[in-house]
């Protein structure tokens, strides 16, 4: 097409190597000339193509001009790459049809600019895109090019990512699956399971979240409808092609992704219920790993002109202006928060070139070190969230996809160090006197309200989520009130309070049964429940418990505990008497 010089449509699924075959392409034959890549999703009106007051140079006078995007004025021989085409706005689409019709744009000729190719890209799904091309005034304008994952490098592009491995067993495995899974486990999608088996993840989070569900390697049944889901089995066979585990889960599953995510550049998404403390835990994170804050936004408040700005320069065209937390080489990371809540549609598809392509308006993002997304699901506790639906365009960007559990999100240390004996009392109730459903209404945050009403004598109820017409959170606050006024003692501080006496107690209770009895199972369960930081403060109390408990509890203690507890339980058994 670039010998011809016609322009080019080129249809995909998303995730097959399209844009980089582009990339590779030019730079084994035509070295010399660039790619430009606008991704036509972001665009605005504005972008491509806006009218300013400039001065004649013939006559002096202000006259107004149309200054196009500095993207297109290279300086060299480029190929224009619109990539996710269809998934512009109409004033967009528009814009798109004089540049694909005539290589033209407003008053500008790209041919004089240096253009030597126009291609656009998509996928034609009109479950993910806005629009369909059916002009004929456009259609015969275009050499149209269908391709498939076959079509593409990317087996030698992953070969290339992941050389510590043979990936010949895993191509042959894809190779081997129904072509309704082989589309599911994309060439993109399958480098995200990759790289999660590289970390030790299980590789399913390397499946994108989309709608909030996590996606499934299903066959297609009789009927259209999904049939058997083989998610599992060839996320297994994988794994044993490349001599790897693959875990249903791991400790400390937030801090680790967080932890890879800044030393592999990665972009991930956290997925979790509101309050449980994701957002406060990825900024100290990124804080102590990097030694500064994150570059913040919120969705919900956060316009296009928040990310960049096209403004008129002194060559005649739009440069667009990011803002000044992007600035600067030194190491940064993006906190997109409530990302699935975003203000508009302009914005949201404004990530989509950070996500993808780690540059902002083309401009890349210096030190750029990694991207989190932090999102909640679509329903929690019955209810439905007012959140928007992704596409596997936009699911398919994250390395890694983790659906969290409030346990996996270690807020709990973070309540004890800031609030001290009343957030320890807090967590005793929640952990003791509540029952599943119960714990699931009280967040880390409703904690938090709920110490703060506390130390002002206000009533907790107040401090629990208002379902409206008078009814609160069913959550009974007896239990809380009673352990606030010291009328009820069950949690370590307590027990280690009163050492001598329970120690006598589990003295009784092992003499009289090798197993124990309920003094046992309550110090079992009061220590089991402990923070690190509770373990650690009442170490000799806990030694001296330990060491008449039944060897199958204190084994249970090392048991999927993170790093950390392990270390202190090692360290803490090692010393105890033989």
């Amino acid at each position: 097409m670039i010998d011809l010089g016609q322009t080019g449509q080129v249809f995909g699924e998303h995730g097959i190597g399209k844009t980089a075959t582009f990339r590779a392409h030019l730079a084994a034959h035509h070295p010399d000339t660039a790619l430009v890549v606008v991704p036509a999703a972001n665009l605005t009106p504005d972008d491509l193509l806006a009218n300013a007051p400039v001065r004649d140079p013939r006559t002096g006078e202000l006259v107004l001009r149309q200054l196009l995007m500095s993207q297109l004025m290279p300086g060299q021989p480029f190929v224009l790459l619109i990539d996710d085409s269809l998934q512009a706005g109409e004033t967009i689409q528009a814009q798109l049809m004089q540049v694909a019709c005539n290589w033209t744009l407003g008053e500008h000729d790209l041919r004089a600019l240096g253009c030597v190719g126009v291609f656009l890209t998509d996928n034609e799904s009109l479950a993910e895109t806005s629009a369909r091309r059916s002009d004929l005034a456009v259609l015969d304008r275009m050499v149209t090019l269908r391709v498939t994952a076959e079509d593409t490098s990317w087996p030698f592009a992953l070969a290339a990512r992941f050389p510590e491995w043979d990936l010949k067993p895993v191509f042959r495995i894809r190779a081997s699956l129904d072509p309704a899974i082989r589309e599911l486990l994309s060439p993109r999608t399958l480098e995200h399971v990759l790289a999660n088996a590289r970390e030790g993840f299980p590789l399913v989070w390397g499946l994108p979240l989309l709608g909030g569900e996590r996606l499934r390697l299903t066959e297609p049944g009789p009927d259209g409808r999904p049939g058997r889901d083989r998610t599992h089995e060839v996320l297994d066979r994988i794994a044993g092609a490349l001599g790897v585990p693959n875990p249903a889960r791991i400790a400390d599953p937030v801090r680790r992704v967080l932890r890879a995510a800044l030393r592999r550049r990665w972009a991930v998404l956290l997925q979790g219920p509101p309050g449980c403390g994701k957002t406060e835990l990825v900024r100290e994170l990124t804080r102590e790993q990097l030694g500064r804050d994150p570059l913040y936004f919120s969705l919900p408040v956060t316009n296009v002109e928040d990310l960049c700005a096209p403004v008129p320069t002194t060559e005649g065209a739009l440069h667009n202006l990011l803002a000044a937390g992007f600035a600067g080489s030194e190491p940064k990371a993006i906190v997109w928060d409530e990302y699935n809540r975003p203000k508009d549609k302009a914005a949201f598809a404004k990530l989509m070139e950070i996500t993808q392509e780690w540059s902002l308006a083309g401009a890349r993002i210096e030190g750029l070190r990694a991207q989190i997304a932090l999102q909640n699901p679509p329903y929690h506790l019955g209810r439905k969230l007012l959140v928007a639906r992704n596409n596997i365009a936009q699911a398919s960007r994250f390395t890694v996809s983790l659906d969290l559990d409030p346990a996996d999100v270690p807020a709990n240390e973070w309540l004890i160090a800031h609030y001290g004996q009343d957030a320890e009392t807090v967590l005793d109730w929640w952990k003791y006197d509540l029952d599943e459903e119960g714990r699931a209404w009280i967040s880390k945050r409703t904690m938090e309200r709920l110490i703060k009403l506390h130390r002002r004598g206000l009533p907790l109820k107040l401090g629990t989520v208002y379902l409206g017409d008078g009814e609160y959170a069913p959550v009974p606050l007896d239990g809380l009130e009673d352990r606030l006024a010291g009328r009820r003692r069950a949690g370590l501080r307590e027990i280690a309070a009163e050492l001598g006496r329970w120690v006598r107690r589990l003295e009784l209770a092992a003499a009289d049964c090798a197993e124990g009895g309920n003094d046992t199972d309550l110090v079992h369960q009061a220590i089991a429940n402990a923070e690190l930081s509770q373990l650690r403060k009442h170490r000799k109390a806990v030694a001296a418990l330990v060491r008449l408990l039944p060897p199958k509890l204190r084994a249970s203690y090392l048991a999927g505990a993170g790093p950390e507890h392990q270390r202190f339980w090692i360290e803490l058994f090692a010393a105890l008497p033989r």
